[in-house]
């Protein structure tokens, strides 16, 4: 078998060149979900490389949920976690705080633009259980929900889509959320009396009754206005 060729740019590492031709490897040896790939020694050989430097690249592989090691098996291909790799590396307290409100404005945008699959594959049940949410929900002051229930109501809804990209996107942003809402809370807080005193704030209460009575352009209006308080977060940041 004819050694594959590594070159790329050398403003990258051993490493980074080793996992791009390990990539393309797999690719060429046209293997499928499931299957085993070769074992090291086969692979080294294959890419002119020492294993030291293949098994980082591997484990890399593996970090991002591509390859897994089963017993007797050795290492098989697995479908990666679309949002595996970010699950892993996102902490708010290392973002910029333009990378924090990029992630809250593409939390509410993704939200409001649900509002069709929601009620496309809303169930009975399924409102059971928001009803049961709602009732055992924790609400501060000015409307301001506990962690957990916000966590559980709107966990609900994006469950409910059947996007599992999209359940697992709620599951890593959520402590985002929640370290946003702290971090900038002297800026949510007049914005939130605000929308007290003008009687705009809307329930997740409110959110239900609408899906209760399927009105899906009341839902989305609704919901929209549910995030006001971000909305505004984001507009006064912007003419900041």
């Amino acid at each position: 078998m004819d050694t594959l060729k590594i070159y790329t740019p050398t403003t990258t590492t051993l490493v980074d060149q080793v996992e791009e031709a390990l990539l393309n490897y797999l690719k060429n040896k046209n293997l499928k979900i499931g299957d085993s790939i070769p074992n090291e020694t086969e692979i080294a050989n294959a890419l002119g490389v020492a294993r030291s430097v293949l098994r980082e690249a591997l484990s890399r592989l593996k970090m991002l949920g591509m390859i897994e090691s089963r017993t007797r098996r050795g290492m098989v291909l697995r479908e990666p976690s679309l949002l595996e790799g970010m699950k892993r590396v996102v902490d708010p307290r290392i973002l910029s705080e333009d990378t924090l409100f990029d992630i809250l404005g593409f939390r509410v945008a993704l939200e409001i633009g649900i509002c069709h699959s929601i009620f496309r594959n809303i169930t009975p049940k399924a409102i059971e259980e928001l009803e049961e949410i709602v009732q055992l929900e924790v609400v501060f002051e000015n409307n301001e929900y506990a962690p957990f229930s916000e966590l559980s109501f709107h966990s609900k809804l994006y469950e409910i889509t059947g996007n599992k990209t999209i359940m697992e996107f709620q599951n890593i942003i959520h402590p985002i959320m929640v370290f946003v809402k702290d971090k900038f809370k002297d800026l949510l807080s007049p914005i939130n009396i605000e929308l007290k005193e003008k009687g705009q704030i809307v329930t997740h209460r409110d959110l239900l009754n609408y899906l209760k009575a399927g009105d899906e352009p009341g839902f989305q209006k609704a919901i929209s206005q549910h995030f006001a308080l971000y909305r505004r977060l984001l507009d006064n940041r912007k003419q900041i």
